[in-house]
C-alpha cells in the first residue's frame, strides 16, 4: 500500500483550496532497468475528489505525470470542519483514499 496522501484543505471565503501530495512512482512504461528491460507501466489513472458525497474533482491521468504527483484546485462551497475525501486508482487496480478536515 502506498504512503498516505499530504492533503490541505482550505476555506477561503466562498471557496475551498485544496492541495494534495500523492506518494506514487508514476512509472511510463518506457524507462530501462540496469539489465535493459522495460520497467512496466504503473501510474495514477483516475483522482476522485468529494465533499459532503458530491464529487467536487475527477480526473483521467496517464503516465505523463511526473513521480509523487502534486495537486492543487479549488471548489465552491465547502466550510471549516467539513471533510473531503482524496481516492486515486492506479493502472494496475490498487488504490489509496485519504480523508481531511477543511481549515
Amino acid at each position: 500500500m502506498a504512503d498516505p496522501m499530504r492533503i490541505r484543505a482550505t476555506a477561503q471565503g466562498d471557496a475551498t483550496e485544496v492541495r494534495v501530495l500523492m506518494a506514487h512512482e508514476m512509472e511510463t512504461g518506457t524507462r530501462k532497468d540496469s539489465s535493459g528491460k522495460l520497467v512496466p507501466a504503473h501510474f495514477i489513472s483516475n483522482v476522485t475528489v468529494s465533499h459532503a458525497g458530491k464529487v467536487v474533482l475527477s480526473a483521467e491521468w496517464g503516465p505523463a505525470i511526473a513521480k509523487n504527483p502534486y495537486l492543487q484546485f479549488k471548489f465552491a462551497g465547502g466550510k471549516k470542519g467539513d471533510e473531503i475525501t482524496v481516492t486515486w486508482v492506479d493502472n494496475k487496480g490498487e488504490s489509496r483514499t485519504d480523508k481531511a478536515i477543511i481549515n
